[in-house]
């Protein structure tokens, strides 16, 4: 009888997500000691909105940062200091379930089981896998790396993702994740939801101030073309002033003959709320000077009261770790019932 009841709370499973809001799960690295403007203006910002609609999943996916080789101070260390820009930036535990990957062992588990099920040859076509393989050689690669996908898949399907809000560079290791939910609940019975892409509107695109042609990255533009999170003023309006432009002095969005100009009017106008074509006129006749000037201090009044809010989390180291342990304790009471399902379905045996 208690057998029986179980497999039929299991079936239960991925329809319990039809019957709440919307579930998105969304993660970002701790690869470095900052957040930056492309972070926060393409998906921060976004998901600290998003907690007024949906059931929100973030964590801090430190099992993936350790596919590279990496320094353990400096990951632990950038790992409380993303979980302290999360808070600053809006992410509210009592809205969000807040956690860091290894803190939920389901997460490795679960991993494992995808991995049985996934082909050696669509691992192998993962694209991030090649890019990030072809600079130190493949065969230096570890296998963490070449199974990333994997882990990312059960990062999603763990908790019942509806949806989860992707970029282009990520989309291919949705479809993974889509693919796996299908074919394991094809193969031993409906287990898990299949996740669909959160696409956000008017999501800003935030580009490098010393390459407007490349995007923000953390890893590939220059100290000057990357504003962080945690910038001092100083080094904001210096970053701006010297921020890359074109040759005549007209303020106007032109993306394709004016990437420069075209990147710091869209952080104008995602900080200031401001329309593009309502930047343009205010600047009109007026050049490259005033106006860069202007969007230094606007980002500094911004970024300003974030930097000291996360400071704030990090003098209370206490308060992080009872955050931490909550959202742990919150995450695992999801990804536990849906790893015993999947367990169960699988033949292993329950303790």
């Amino acid at each position: 009888m208690a057998v029986t009841q179980r497999i039929n709370d299991l079936n239960e499973l991925p329809l319990i997500s039809r019957q709440r809001r919307e579930r998105v799960l969304s993660g970002i690295q701790p690869t470095a000691d900052s957040f930056h403007l492309g972070n926060y203006l393409g998906a921060m910002r976004h998901w600290v909105n998003m907690q007024a609609t949906h059931d929100c999943f973030c964590f801090i996916p430190d099992l993936h940062a350790i596919t590279m080789a990496h320094d353990p101070a400096a990951l632990a260390r950038r790992t409380r200091v993303a979980v302290a820009q999360l808070l600053a930036v809006g992410i509210d535990p009592q809205r969000s379930t807040l956690f860091v990957q290894s803190h939920v062992p389901e997460h490795s588990q679960l991993a494992w089981v995808l991995g049985c099920i996934t082909g050696f040859g669509e691992a192998s076509r993962m694209t991030q896998f090649k890019d990030k393989s072809s600079k130190g050689g493949a065969e230096r690669a570890s296998v963490g790396l070449f199974t990333y996908p994997v882990l990312q898949a059960a990062d999603i399907l763990l908790y019942q993702a509806d949806a989860v809000p992707v970029g282009e560079d990520q989309r291919q290791h949705l479809e993974l994740s889509r693919d796996l939910a299908q074919r394991f609940n094809k193969t031993f019975g409906n287990t898990f939801t299949v996740p669909e892409p959160h696409i956000v509107k008017d999501t800003a695109k935030i580009t490098d101030l010393q390459s407007p042609t490349a995007k923000m990255s953390k890893s590939a533009s220059s100290p000057q073309g990357i504003v962080n999170l945690l910038d001092e003023p100083k080094a904001i309006i210096k970053k701006f002033r010297a921020a890359v432009t074109d040759a005549n002095r007209e303020v106007i969005f032109d993306p394709e003959h004016k990437p420069g100009i075209s990147n710091l009017l869209t952080i104008y106008s995602s900080f200031s709320g401001k329309s593009v074509p309502d930047i343009e006129a205010g600047y009109a006749g007026r050049g490259y000077g005033d106006f860069k000037s202007e969007l230094a201090e606007l980002v500094v009044e911004a970024l300003t009261p974030i930097r000291e809010r996360t400071q704030q989390y990090l003098d209370d180291p206490a308060q992080l770790d009872a955050i931490l342990a909550d959202g742990a304790t919150k995450a695992r009471a999801v990804a536990g019932h849906t790893l015993a399902a999947v367990y169960e379905r699988v033949g292993f045996l329950t303790a």
